[in-house]
Order: C-alpha cells, then sequence, then structure tokens
C-alpha cells in the first residue's frame, strides 16, 4: 500500500480518498457532499482515521495510545468514549463502536479532503512546547493518503511565527475535527443511543516492573491470565514488553481486566508487573502493529 504524506510533519493514521472528490474543496464542514458514487472498500480498511502522536507522556501510552475515531470499510465507527476521572482509572479503555452508511462514509472522506487532508497545505509549526500532533489520514484509489498538524488543539490560532493562511488552514481543520463529535456531524448516526462497546477479539498488553503508587492506595495483585509477561521487547530501549492475549485467554483477560484498575499489580514469573491493556482493532493483530505505528 502506497502512502503519502502531505504538511510539515509525517501522518500515520488511516483515512479515505476519493477520487471523485478531488476537486471538491470548501463548502459547509458540516453539510458534505452530495451525487457522488458509493466507493467499496474492504470490511476491515481503514477509511479515515484520526489519532494524536508524540506530546508530553509516558512511553507506555505512547505506545499504546489509541486513535480517536477510526471508520472501517464496512461503516463501523470506533471511538472512545467518556473517560471517569476517578484515580487510579479503570484498567481498560472505554471504546465504543456505531455504524453508519457507506454513503455516509464516503461523505466523511470527502469532508475531510475539504478540509486539507490529502493535500500539500502548509500548516506552519506554532511556539507550542511538548503539544502532540494531530493525524489524519483517508484511503483511497491512490492508496493511504495522510496529513499531520503540530498543536492543532492547543495553539489557539493567535500564536506568533504563523501566516493568515497557515492559520485559516489550521481554522478549517478545527471546524472539521469539531464536526466530527457534533450531533449533527457526519459520524452521528453511530454516536449516543447508536453506539456499544467495543469487544475486542484480542488485546495488546505492554508490560514494565510494576512500582507503587502512593496515590493510588493499595492494591491487590491480580494473577496475569495471559501469556507469560512481559514478553517480547517493543524496541523501545525503555524497558517495555508486550504480548498479544487472544481467544479464550482474551475473553478471560477482559472478564478479569473488568475489576482491576490502572494501577493493579499483575503478578507473572514470580514477579509484579504494571500493565496497560490497548484493545486491538480490527485492522490490527499483535504487538507489532503497536511498535510500527507509533
Amino acid at each position: 500500500m502506497n502512502i503519502r504524506r502531505s504538511g510539515p510533519l509525517a501522518v500515520v493514521p488511516l483515512l479515505l480518498l476519493l477520487s471523485t472528490a478531488c476537486g471538491q474543496q470548501g463548502g459547509a464542514i458540516g453539510a458534505g457532499f452530495s451525487g457522488s458514487p458509493v466507493v467499496s472498500h474492504p470490511a476491515d480498511a481503514v477509511v479515515f482515521q484520526m489519532d494524536h502522536v508524540g506530546g508530553f507522556v509516558t512511553p507506555a501510552m505512547l505506545a499504546t495510545r489509541l486513535p480517536s475515531i477510526s471508520v472501517y470499510g464496512d461503516g463501523r465507527v470506533i471511538t472512545q468514549g467518556p473517560v471517569t476521572l476517578a484515580y487510579p482509572g479503570p484498567a481498560l479503555p472505554n471504546l465504543q463502536v456505531g455504524t453508519i452508511s457507506a454513503a455516509e462514509v464516503d461523505n466523511l472522506v470527502m469532508l475531510a479532503r475539504g478540509a486539507g487532508v490529502g493535500s500539500a497545505v502548509d500548516l506552519g509549526t506554532p511556539p507550542v512546547a511538548d503539544a502532540p500532533s494531530t493525524r489524519f489520514t483517508v484511503l483511497g484509489e491512490a492508496g493511504v493518503e495522510q496529513l499531520e498538524v503540530y498543536a492543532l488543539a492547543e495553539a489557539a490560532g493567535t500564536e506568533p511565527g504563523l501566516t493568515a493562511d497557515q492559520r485559516a488552514a489550521r481554522a478549517k481543520l478545527r471546524e472539521f475535527v469539531e464536526a466530527l463529535t457534533s450531533t449533527s456531524g457526519p459520524l452521528a448516526g453511530a454516536q449516543g443511543g447508536g453506539s456499544q462497546p467495543y469487544v475486542p477479539t484480542a488485546v495488546a498488553a505492554v508490560a514494565e516492573p510494576w512500582v507503587a503508587d502512593g496515590g493510588a492506595g493499595e492494591q491487590p495483585e491480580v494473577p496475569w491470565p495471559g501469556p507469560a509477561l512481559p514478553g517480547a521487547d517493543l524496541g523501545t530501549n525503555l524497558g517495555l514488553g508486550c504480548v498479544t492475549v487472544t481467544g479464550d485467554a482474551a475473553l478471560t483477560l477482559l472478564t478479569v481486566a473488568a475489576s482491576a484498575n490502572s494501577a493493579t499489580p499483575w503478578t507473572s514469573g514470580g514477579r509484579r508487573w504494571a500493565v496497560t491493556l490497548r484493545p486491538l482493532l480490527p485492522d490490527e493483530t499483535d504487538c507489532g502493529d503497536l511498535a510500527t505505528n507509533r
């Protein structure tokens, strides 16, 4: 699959490109386009994706960070649901899945392209420290096209060092992002009552030695139900290992993890481990996807 990157930074998520949308720029972000034929994609192919990379977070968080939005060829939309403010938080992320029609998938791709995804737009680099970059990806006849923009949410648009054109291009992308979560936006049908918890068929578990956290209080040990920890090195040179849990073991892990939290000491091989659980998405198969995508 060919990957073409645009903008000042490289991007990695997977979005869709509609060849019929190439010439259709502009228009209201939430309004969409009409009259284009529906494009067919493999069910598990990522047609559109928005995620975040980089920023000031721990190595485990970098390795296990989930996309904010993933839209697949069969219309499935996987998003991150509300997160509790309690500490320690749950062991599993709150992933939700809904569906939109093939025509709505095509419309989403065209809206993304209209916002600048897949173009060579100059977005500049605002003087904001330690912020993540937002990556957009679309899939189409030319392969995967990606756009990455640094500090999209953190920069208000008035920072020095950006030209008027760069500010306008960033504003257009921010408007697109806002439309994605709007109750009248292109993903409205997959949100709210139209979504349900996403149940993965496999989970990647990123392990590192457990260290007591005074702020989390005393935490009971939980026997690890999957392959022996810590697993294969993720290649970060920071002591992170990873195992992929599948089949019946994955079902057991999901059940046990529902009663655990992010500070739970998991026991394996006579040691205690801090484990960050990362449900694998339909286009992912094992820990290698984490290492290659991050």
